[in-house]
């Protein structure tokens, strides 16, 4: 199954691609790389999520943010590379997660990316290296930002 067809099977929905609300690309393609900036818990409507883990939400909800902002990653190479099947692999993700200073389960928050990810490319080129790090605040208090590097297919 491709990519897109994984993608349609777990019947997700993506938000719109995000605008940028600083001065930065979404998205930048030197050769066959592509890196994401840092995208925020956008809901399938285009609003975002906030909260701080810890304090307004709790572990399981971060996590499900971080399947937003893995949402929102995908909403972005589809509106530059037409299809995800164009994406070899998960090269690096980099998660951020806004949470109180005694909070230290980081990498679950972020696994509800990665495993996103992973559904979508298999196992083996879904998931690339990462680090998920605890943050004391985040761009208006979302609880999750992701950034992440793919390799396109020759």
């Amino acid at each position: 199954m491709s990519a897109d067809q994984r993608f349609q099977s777990l019947g997700l929905q993506l938000p719109p691609p995000p605008k940028p609300i600083g001065v930065y690309k979404p998205f930048l393609q030197m050769g066959n790389q592509v890196l994401v900036s840092g995208h925020g818990t956008f809901k399938p409507d285009g609003t975002l999520l906030f909260g701080r883990i810890g304090e307004d939400i709790n572990m399981e909800e971060g996590k499900q943010a971080a399947e937003l902002v893995g949402l929102a990653i995908l909403s972005t190479l589809m509106d530059n590379l037409g299809s995800l099947d164009r994406v070899e692999r998960v090269v690096k993700v980099l998660g951020m997660v806004n949470c109180i200073s005694s909070f230290e389960k980081h990498p679950y928050v972020i696994n509800g990316c990665s495993e996103l990810f992973a559904k979508v490319w298999g196992e083996e080129k879904g998931i690339g290296v990462r680090s998920a790090v605890g943050m004391g605040s985040l761009p208006d208090n979302i609880p999750v930002e992701i950034e992440a590097a793919f390799l396109l297919k020759a």
